[in-house]
């Protein structure tokens, strides 16, 4: 019986050494890929919302959505749903941009409800204009079905 062995981090979670693309797409072993964002990272929001800036203008909101997800895991309890559904508005604008248009809109309109709820925009954050560009994109993804280019649909956090 030939078994795959799993990739393994230091503590013994699945964990995938294979390349990825931009958009977090495996890429076969040996082919050179995107540097991945290094997991578990504590930043302030305005370091979280800097380096995710910066993903997302460079047309990469995969890793832009797991800088997100560190600071759901790492910040207060009261801001983990601002920063799960920033993460979601991340996660939909890559499957836009891997063709998943359905499920992109899905994940679009479910970020901007569950960011809606943080009205003062802590941190700068520009919810109202998030909210507003999550929705336009969701709508327009209805029925497309081309892939949309990442870095052209990033939207500005903040406002």
């Amino acid at each position: 019986m030939n078994r795959t062995r799993r990739d393994r981090d230091e503590e013994g979670r699945a964990r995938s050494a294979r390349p990825r693309d931009g958009l977090g797409r495996p890429l076969p072993y040996g082919e050179a890929g995107v540097e991945r964002q290094p997991e578990g990272v504590v930043r302030t929001p305005g370091e979280t919302v800097r380096e995710a800036q910066r993903l997302l203008d460079a047309g990469m909101p995969f890793h832009a959505h797991e800088v997100f997800e560190d600071a759901w895991k790492s910040g207060p309890e009261e801001e983990r749903e601002l920063w799960r559904g920033l993460a979601q508005l991340a996660v939909g604008l890559t499957h836009a941009a891997r063709g998943n248009t359905a499920g992109g809109a899905r994940l679009l309109l479910r970020g901007a409800d569950r960011i809606g709820a943080y009205a003062k925009g802590p941190h700068g954050i520009d919810v109202d204009g998030l909210v507003a560009w999550a929705r336009a994109l969701a709508g327009r993804l209805d029925g497309l079905v081309d892939v949309v280019d990442p870095a052209a649909e990033a939207p500005t956090l903040v406002g």
